[in-house]
Formats: C-alpha cells, sequence, structure tokens
C-alpha cells in the first residue's frame, strides 16, 4: 500500500527541515511506497525553498503544495488533495519522528485492522525555560496506555495514520468551520466513531516535539486549555440534529469544575504550590465547557501575516 506522510506547516522553516529529514531517516518501509506532501499555509510560497532543497536530499518523492487561505482545516485539506497514499500519516512541522515511528503505525494498523492509529507525543522545552517547566512540557506532550492495542477513543491528528478508505470523504475530510479554532481532527474521528471506526494506540510510535517559545507560556496554555475545555459542548452543539442535553449537561459539568478547580487554584497560587499551573489549567477547561460559544472561541490558526 502506498503511505504519503503528510507536513502541514506556516512560517516554520527549521522545524520543517527537521521534521521532514527525520521521515527521510525512517527505518524498515519501503522507500519506494513513501512519498512526502508538504502543504505550506501562508499567504506568500515562504517554504516553497526549504521545499525544493529538501526535495533534492529524500529518498522517495516530495510534493510541495501551497494553500493561501489561512487556516488548518484547508491545509489539511489541501494535502489530502495531492496525497496519493491509501495511508495518510501526519507529522507536525514541530515535530521530529525516530527512525522507527512509520514502521510503528503500520505495523499496528496491520495488526489491529485500525482506520486510526495513534501514538505517543514527548515535548522538550528549551533549558531556558524554568518556570512551570514540568507543566509545560506534559501540557504538549500526549501519554496514553502502556500497551498497544484497540482503544474506544480518539486523539489528535499530529503523529496519527489514518486509513483513506475509512475517511467519510476522502479528499476534504476536515471540517473549514474549524479553521481559526482547531479541533477539525476531532470532528472528523468523531464522526469516524460514530461509523464505528476502529481506532489504535501504538506507544511505539512516539515522536518529540518542540514547541515554539512564544506557545512555552502560561498564557498560551491556559487560553489553550480553555479551547480545549470548549470541545465537548461544541461537538453536542454541533451535531446533525443538535444534542442540546448534551449541550446542558457539558456547561452543568463546567460550571463545577471552573468553580471547585479555581478555587484549588487561588489557593495553590496563593501557596505558590509547584502544581498550581495544573490547577489553573483544570478550572480554565471546566470554564471552556460553560463559555462555548461565538463570542468565546479563539483562534489559534488561520493568522495572516504581519
Amino acid at each position: 500500500m502506498r503511505v504519503t506522510v503528510m507536513i502541514p506547516t506556516q512560517r516554520r522553516l527549521g522545524g520543517l527541515a527537521v521534521a521532514a529529514r527525520s521521515v527521510f531517516a525512517q527505518a524498515g518501509v519501503v522507500s519506494g511506497d513513501l512519498e512526502l506532501v508538504i502543504v505550506d499555509n501562508d499567504q506568500a510560497p515562504s517554504a516553497q525553498a526549504t521545499a525544493v532543497k529538501l526535495a533534492i536530499e529524500a529518498p522517495f518523492p516530495i510534493h510541495y503544495v501551497h494553500e493561501a487561505r489561512p487556516g488548518v482545516a484547508y491545509a489539511r485539506n489541501a494535502g489530502m488533495a495531492k496525497a496519493s497514499g491509501d495511508l495518510i500519516a501526519f507529522l507536525d512541522d514541530d515535530e521530529e519522528a525516530p527512525a522507527g515511528w512509520l514502521s510503528a503505525l503500520l505495523a499496528a494498523q496491520l495488526r489491529y485492522e485500525a482506520d486510526v492509529v495513534f501514538g505517543p507525543v514527548r515535548a522538550r522545552a528549551p533549558l531556558s525555560v524554568v518556570s512551570h517547566r514540568d507543566y509545560l512540557e506534559r501540557f504538549f506532550s500526549r501519554e496514553g496506555p502502556a500497551e498497544a492495542g484497540v482503544i474506544d477513543h480518539y486523539y489528535g491528528c499530529g503523529d496519527s495514520l489514518l486509513r483513506r478508505a475509512a475517511l467519510p470523504d476522502p479528499v476534504a475530510p476536515f471540517a473549514i468551520e474549524r479553521n481559526h479554532i482547531g479541533g477539525e481532527d476531532d470532528m472528523l474521528f468523531g464522526q469516524m466513531q460514530a461509523r464505528g471506526a476502529i481506532f489504535a494506540w501504538e506507544p511505539a510510535a512516539w515522536v518529540w516535539e518542540d514547541p515554539v517559545p512564544g506557545r512555552l507560556t502560561l498564557g498560551y496554555t491556559i487560553a489553550r486549555a480553555f479551547a480545549y475545555g470548549q470541545g465537548p459542548t461544541s461537538h453536542c452543539a454541533a451535531a446533525s440534529p443538535p444534542d442540546w442535553l448534551g449541550v446542558a449537561r457539558w456547561m452543568a459539568v463546567g460550571v463545577v469544575q471552573a468553580v471547585l478547580f479555581g478555587a484549588m487554584a487561588g489557593l495553590k497560587w496563593l501557596t505558590q504550590a509547584h502544581d498550581r499551573a495544573e490547577w489553573l489549567d483544570r478550572a480554565a477547561r471546566g470554564l471552556g465547557k460553560t463559555l462555548w460559544w461565538g463570542p468565546f472561541k479563539i483562534q489559534f490558526y488561520g493568522r495572516t501575516a504581519s
């Protein structure tokens, strides 16, 4: 089966080069069955020159796609339209894959006949980041079961392998209404789960993640935690027909979490406890479940160049 590795990118040329070269170094896979699709989601084709240089070194074809419309769903869909693979592996432009990453994903897909396989993400912050370092690295990491196997839930798109034939739309599966706030992958995987898709977890298919310095702050992570909290309530509202009972339930849960976790966060902050950021994170997620509609949506993607 032909395999496409896709790297969406936006003005991160150094990270793109690291991610792409880690794909070149994959072991245990047949290079003749591989291709790499780089999707440049910038108004100007800022990653084109880097993609051309990488193509000279690559042991398999590289396809460069310029998607000028800003938005994470636009970028992923543009890559899907170009990809020829039966299986699509996603790697972010701030990630680096060890040599056995892709072969572990492919083996798990075959072993479990999975429609989507997910792997762990291990974030590493620069040594210069001292304040709340443990929390920040955990925030950008993804943990899961110690053993490989079929799972009853899903994770995000970064470090995943999708079986194209299982997608509701094999060419443009990502919802463009999530272009600026994210969650386009959650919406897709939720649809797939409702249709009986098989999800698998493979702990051997792990990747490094190097968050950009601007994201290694409480200002960013707490806002992002608030947005993550909006997910379950928003999904109920976006269902067809809308699940208003689910909306009410999640909003009620959010109020309780925001009050209880917020009170604990305040106490932890007063005592300068080492885990104070974690409690603030939990409170923000609870508040997000309650304040989930239009005016409270935060734009994380699809920003135009300054």
